[in-house]
C-alpha cells in the first residue's frame, strides 16, 4: 500500500466516524424512544420518499462539528430524486432535542433553500421539530425569519413548496405548513400551533389539548390548514410522492436539451485517487491524474478525454475542456500550487472562453496562493489575479468547486471558494484552507513581534516566543482541516474521492433544472 494511500485511508476512516454521529443523531436511547412510538428516522423517511435505486446526496452532514450542538445540525438536507423529479429535501431529526432548531439547523436549512433557489428545485420539508432551541433564541429568531420568506418566494417562482407534518411544528415552525403550497399531516401525531397548550394558558388563561388546538385532524377538518390527512407515516409519504408526480415538472432546456449523452467511464481506475494526493501537501501532484479519474473517457462522442487549453503558458494553472457523464465542462485545476501573473490571464481569457460557449466550470483547489515578492509584485501580480477574480466574480455559468489539496489566501478566492458562491463545493479529507499555511502564519507573527520590540528598544525573546508559534501552528492547523470548514458549512460536505465523479454527476443534472447563459459583460479589467 502507497504511503499516500495509507494517509488517506486514515483521513476516510476519521471522516466515516464523524459521520456516523450525524447518522446516530440523538443516540441509541432517543433512537429507540423514537421507534418505539412507531415514527419513523429522517433518514428513513427520505429513503421511502426517493425513487428506488435512486441516490440521494446528503448535503453539510457534518454542519455544527466543534460547536456544543449535535454534529449535523439536527436537521438532514439534500438532494433526491422523487417521481422523476429532483427535489431539495430537508428532514428534522427529532431525536435531538426534539428537533429543535440550533444556529447550525438555521445555517444549514438557508444553505439548501439557496441551493433550491440557484437550481431550480421544489423543496420537500419533512417536519418534525419543537421550534427553536430557546437558550440560543437571540442567534435563531431574527435571521430566522429568512426561512418563511425563502418558501414564499419560491412559490412565487414556481417552485413548489411540500411539508409533510410528522410530529410537533411548533411556534414558527408552524408557518413551514403554512407557507407551504401543500401540506400533508399525519393522524394524531402532527400537531402545529403558534403557541402550545402551556403558553396558551399563560398568555390568555385559556385551557386547551394538543388535538383541539394544532392536531392534524382539526387542520383537516376545521382550520383548513391540512391538505391531506394522512394515516400514517407511510400514507404520508406516499401522499407526497403522489403529489410531486402531478407537478408536471419539465427541465428546460439547456446545453444538454438532447438529453443526457452516451459516454465512457473514466481511462484511469477511479480506485486510485486514494494514490495522488501526497499526505504532505507540499509535495505537488498533477492535477491531470486526477482529472483522467474523474472525467469521461474515450468513446462515443468524446474523442479526446481532457482537451488541454493553453498547455505550455502559465503551467502551474491546469485548464482544458472534458464531458463528465456525457456532460461538457470546463476545468480549472491547481498544478503547483502558486499562482503567477501569467496563470491569471490564463484563467481569466478560459473564463470567458466558458461562458462564451454556455459551459459550466469545474475548479479543482490544490493552491498556496498567488505568488508574492518584489519582482511579482513589479510584473502586477495584484492586477492580474484582480482580472483572474473580476472574470469569475461576473462569470453567469454554473461553477463547482473541489478542494482537494491546500486553498489559501487570495488563491482560495481565485479558484472560486465559498465567497463566490459557486453552486455547489466540496472537499477532500486531504483539503486544508486558511489565510495562509500555519507555518507560514505563525512565521508571519514572529517576524511582526520582533520587529515591535525593536522598535521599542527591547530586546526580543525568540526562545520563549516558540512556544506561542507552536500554539498558533496547532491552533491554525485545527481551524484548516476539513471537518472544522465543514462544521462551519463553508462546503457542503466533505466527500471521498472516490466518489466524487459521482458527486460531480449528479450536480451537472442539477443545474440543468435551470437555463443559464454565459456573461455579457464584466467590471473593468485593469489591464
Amino acid at each position: 500500500m502507497s504511503a499516500n494511500r495509507e494517509a488517506m485511508l486514515e483521513k476516510l476512516s476519521s471522516l466515516e466516524a464523524e459521520q456516523a454521529k450525524a447518522v446516530a443523531g440523538g443516540g441509541e436511547r432517543s433512537v429507540a424512544r423514537h421507534h418505539q412510538r412507531g415514527k419513523l428516522l429522517p433518514r428513513e423517511r427520505i429513503e421511502l420518499l426517493v425513487d428506488e435505486g435512486s441516490a440521494f446526496l446528503e448535503l453539510s452532514p457534518l454542519a455544527g462539528w466543534g460547536s456544543d450542538f449535535a454534529v449535523g445540525a439536527s436537521v438532514v438536507t439534500g438532494i433526491g430524486v422523487v417521481e422523476g423529479v429532483e427535489c431539495m429535501i430537508s428532514a428534522n431529526d427529532p431525536t435531538v432535542k426534539g428537533g429543535a432548531s440550533n444556529p447550525w439547523t438555521v445555517k444549514k436549512i438557508f444553505r439548501a433553500a439557496q441551493i433550491a433557489e440557484e437550481n431550480g428545485l421544489p423543496t420537500i420539508s419533512l417536519v418534525e421539530s419543537g421550534g427553536a432551541d430557546l437558550p440560543t433564541q437571540k442567534e435563531i429568531f431574527i435571521p430566522g425569519g429568512k426561512l418563511f420568506r425563502d418558501l414564499t418566494r419560491a412559490s412565487a417562482r414556481k417552485e413548489p413548496t411540500i411539508a409533510l407534518v410528522f410530529g410537533n411544528s411548533t411556534a414558527g415552525g408552524a408557518y413551514v405548513p403554512g407557507m407551504s403550497d401543500y401540506t400533508v399531516m399525519v393522524k394524531e401525531q402532527a400537531k402545529v400551533f403558534l403557541g402550545g397548550p402551556p403558553l396558551v394558558k399563560m398568555a390568555t388563561g385559556e385551557e386547551s389539548d394538543d388535538e383541539s388546538l394544532g392536531g392534524a385532524e382539526m387542520h383537516a377538518r376545521t382550520s383548513g390548514l391540512a391538505d391531506y390527512l394522512a394515516e400514517d407515516e407511510r400514507d404520508a409519504i406516499r401522499l407526497g410522492r403522489r403529489i410531486v408526480a402531478r407537478l408536471k415538472r419539465k427541465r428546460p432546456p439547456t446545453g444538454s436539451s438532447d438529453g443526457v449523452p452516451a459516454y465512457a467511464e473514466p481511462d484511469a481506475d477511479p480506485e486510485e485517487l486514494l494514490d495522488l494526493i501526497p499526505a504532505d501537501l507540499k509535495e505537488p501532484f498533477d492535477p491531470r491524474d486526477v482529472i483522467a479519474r474523474i472525467c469521461d473517457g474515450t468513446g462515443p462522442g468524446n474523442t479526446v478525454a481532457f482537451d488541454e487549453f493553453k498547455p505550455l503558458y502559465g503551467t502551474s494553472l491546469v485548464t482544458g475542456w472534458a464531458r463528465l457523464h456525457g456532460r461538457p465542462i470546463g476545468i480549472l485545476a491547481n498544478a503547483q500550487g502558486v499562482l503567477f501573473s501569467e496563470e491569471a490571464q490564463k484563467a481569466t481569457q478560459f473564463v470567458q472562453l466558458a461562458n462564451q460557449s454556455d459551459t459550466p466550470l469545474l475548479f479543482l483547489h490544490n493552491t498556496t496562493g498567488y505568488m508574492v515578492g518584489k519582482e511579482y509584485e513589479q510584473g502586477g501580480i495584484i492586477k492580474h489575479g484582480a482580472m483572474m477574480i473580476n472574470a469569475i466574480s461576473n462569470s453567469s455559468v454554473p461553477h463547482l468547486t473541489v478542494v482537494l489539496g491546500a486553498s489559501y489566501g487570495a488563491g482560495n478566492y481565485g479558484m472560486n471558494g465559498r465567497a463566490y458562491d459557486p453552486r455547489f463545493l466540496f472537499t477532500w479529507p486531504s483539503a486544508k484552507s486558511s489565510v495562509m499555511g500555519p507555518a507560514q502564519l505563525a512565521g508571519v507573527l514572529e517576524i511582526v513581534a520582533q520587529q515591535s520590540a525593536e522598535s521599542k528598544g527591547e530586546v526580543f525573546d525568540a526562545e520563549g516566543f516558540k512556544a506561542v508559534k507552536e500554539i498558533v501552528e496547532a491552533q491554525i492547523e485545527e481551524q484548516s482541516l476539513p471537518h472544522f470548514l465543514s462544521g462551519m458549512l463553508y462546503d457542503d460536505g466533505v466527500i471521498d474521492p472516490r466518489d466524487t465523479r459521482t458527486v460531480l454527476g449528479i450536480c451537472l443534472s442539477v443545474i440543468e433544472n435551470k437555463p443559464w447563459t454565459g456573461a455579457a459583460g464584466y467590471g473593468v479589467f485593469r489591464m
